[in-house]
């Protein structure tokens, strides 16, 4: 798709907003997305956990990350202006600014964590959204269409996390081994982690997690009280990322 088709389709979707409202973009986007599960269906809440005590033993390992981007053919670009992330590192006081400056989280300050999009209960991203290229689906997952995306980027500035990224180049060029089970994307696009919804339709797990020799990542069902998640959370306390914006996370990090 050109720049200037899509500079058209983000103008006609602007329009379509303007003049036939909300409820002709609800057509536009489909009867395949469903927040609510039909009745008698138990949905899967999915959500991770982030063990900070077992990731920070593997100083400087970047295995999650690497497993990420050869799954969903994320470029790695040298200038950070261009860079698309999926996941990725963040100072221990930059991911959880909201801890203050105080000395009980001394032993952790300076460290790099990994961050992720939220996939949040309350996605702000999803409701900038002007053409629904962006949604939650009924397990939880904050999906992108990049074929829908008209690239306003809305979402990226209504995300608290920055967890999303602009495609200013054409990725695919620079992608440096193509995964053919997995579309790549084109320039003038957002993406961002879509928790391998790819995979888990597939029964797999997701890529980073399998990919972690530390087992500091689980993830599952936080509805279930039997799965991993949940048990990681009642084990030890844990905390999730600006919880003052009632976003409401999906993933935890256990200090």
């Amino acid at each position: 798709m050109s720049v200037d088709r899509r500079a058209f389709l983000g103008a006609a979707g602007l329009c379509a907003l303007a003049v036939t409202g909300t409820r002709s973009l609800e057509a536009l986007a489909g009867t395949g997305r469903p927040e609510t599960a039909p009745q008698g269906r138990r949905v899967p809440r999915w959500g991770m956990v982030v063990d900070l005590r077992r990731c920070l033993q593997a100083d400087g390992c970047t295995d999650c990350i690497a497993a990420c981007e050869r799954a969903h053919n994320v470029p790695r670009l040298p200038s950070r202006a261009h860079e698309v992330k999926w996941i990725w590192r963040e100072p221990y006081e930059r991911a959880f600014a909201q801890r203050g400056s105080g000395y009980a989280d001394e032993a952790l300050r300076g460290k790099l964590v990994p961050v992720l999009c939220n996939h949040c209960d309350n996605p702000p991203c999803v409701r900038v959204c002007p053409v629904k290229a962006t949604w939650k689906r009924e397990d939880g997952i904050v999906m992108m269409d990049w074929h829908r995306c008209i690239g306003c980027r809305y979402c990226m500035a209504a995300c608290p996390y920055g967890a999303r990224s602009f495609n200013w180049l054409d990725p695919r060029p620079r992608v440096k081994e193509v995964n053919p089970d997995f579309p790549t994307r084109t320039r003038g696009v957002v993406e961002k982690c879509n928790f391998c919804e790819e995979r888990l339709a597939q029964g797999r797990g997701p890529a980073c997690v399998e990919a972690c020799r530390e087992r500091a990542l689980a993830f599952g069902d936080l509805r279930d009280p039997g799965s991993q998640v949940r048990e990681q959370l009642r084990s030890r306390h844990a905390m999730r990322r600006k919880p003052e914006l009632g976003t409401e996370p999906s993933v935890y990090y256990r200090a």
